[in-house]
C-alpha cells in the first residue's frame, strides 16, 4: 500500500517527532490504529516456554588521560565542522560527519584503532579482560561482539598475552573455517568466541556459551539482540547474562539512550524490533556530543 504512511518527511513530522520528543499520546494512539490490522506479533517468551532467562547488565567505564584527551579533541573538531556549514553543506557532508562519529566510537573502543603509536590503557579494554577472566574463572563460557574488527584483533593481542585460547570470526573467515569453529566451541574448552556484529550476528548456533558481551553499541538493538540470540535460543539450559561495556560520558552513552527511545517508541508502536534512522538532523548529531 504504497502512500499509506506517506513520504518520510511528512511521518516524521506527523508521527515520529510527536511522539519521540513530545510523548504525544494521541499521535500515538493513532499510528498503532493505522498499524494494528497489519502486524502480527509473536514473542520469544511467549513460543518457547522452556527457554532459560536473558538477563541484561551495563558496565561502565570512565575516558581518562591521553584517551580522554584524544577524545575531547576529536569531539571539539566536530562542533567547529557543525557550527561553520551551511544547511545545503550540512545536507551534502553527512556522511563525512557520520565518519567523524565512527572515529569517536573507535576511541571509546580503544585508541589504538586510530593512532597506531598509542602507548597508554585504555579505559574499555581494560575491563573487558577483567570481565572475561572472572567468567572464565567462573566456569563460563563467552560470545564477546564488536562492530569493528580491527578490535577483535586488539583483543586477541591481550588474549594472547593471557594465555587464554578463542576463536576469532570475522566477515572473511571461510563458511567451511566458521562452520568447524562454531561445531568446536560447542565441543570443546575453548572460553570464548570472538565474533564481527554483521559477520556473526545470525545464523550461528552457540549455546554453549552462557555469557555475552557487546564491546561495543549498534544503533539498532535489533541488531544487538539478533547476536545476542546465538546463545539465547533453542538448546540453550542456562540463565545467559549479557553485558554492554559502555565509556561514561560519550557517544556510546548517547547511543543507549537513543537506543531506549527508539526501542519504546517500536515497543508502543511496531512492538517489535527497534527502529533506526541515519536521518540524523544537525541537532541530533550535537546531542550525541
Amino acid at each position: 500500500m504504497p502512500g499509506f504512511f506517506f513520504g518520510y518527511e511528512t511521518f516524521k513530522k506527523r508521527f515520529e517527532t510527536p511522539i519521540v520528543r513530545d510523548n504525544d499520546d494521541l499521535m500515538e494512539q493513532e499510528l498503532n490504529h493505522m498499524i494494528t490490522p497489519f502486524v502480527l506479533r509473536r514473542l520469544k517468551k511467549d513460543v518457547l516456554k522452556d527457554l532459560p532467562d536473558k538477563l541484561e547488565e551495563v558496565y561502565y567505564a570512565r575516558l581518562e588521560g591521553e584517551q580522554k584527551e584524544l577524545y575531547e579533541a576529536e569531539v571539539q573538531k566536530i562542533k567547529l565542522t557543525l557550527g561553520k556549514q551551511t544547511d545545503q553543506e550540512f545536507r551534502e557532508n553527512k556522511m563525512m560527519i557520520l565518519a567523524e562519529l565512527t572515529k569517536l566510537r573507535q576511541l571509546c573502543c580503544c585508541p589504538k584503532l586510530l593512532y597506531a603509536n598509542y602507548k597508554e590503557n585504555s579505559a574499555k579494554t581494560e575491563l573487558s579482560i577483567d570481565l572475561i577472566k572472572n567468567a572464565i574463572e567462573s566456569g563460563h563460557k563467552i560470545l564477546l561482539f564488536s562492530q569493528f574488527t580491527s578490535m577483535l584483533e586488539e583483543l586477541t593481542r591481550y588474549l594472547n598475552k593471557e594465555n587464554i585460547h578463542y576463536y576469532l570470526l570475522q566477515g572473511s573467515t571461510p563458511k567451511k573455517k566458521r562452520a568447524d569453529m562454531v561445531e568446536a566451541f560447542q565441543k570443546d574448552d575453548t572460553p570464548i568466541f570472538l565474533i564481527s556484529l554483521k559477520a556473526g550476528g545470525t545464523g550461528l548456533n552457540l549455546t554453549a556459551a552462557d555469557i555475552v558481551i557487546h564491546y561495543d553499541p549498534w544503533w539498532n538493538t535489533a541488531v544487538e539482540n539478533q547476536a545476542s540470540d546465538r546463545a539465547h535460543r533453542i538448546g540453550q539450559k542456562n540463565v545467559v547474562t549479557v553485558y554492554k561495556l559502555i565509556m561514561k560520558d560519550t557517544i556510546e552513552e548517547r547511543i543507549l539512550q537513543l537506543q531506549a527511545e527508539k526501542n519504546d517508541l517500536a515497543n508502543k508502536i511496531l512492538s517489535g524490533e527497534g527502529i533506526s534512522s541515519a536521518k540524523l538532523s544537525r541537532e541530533d548529531l550535537l546531542a550525541l556530543l
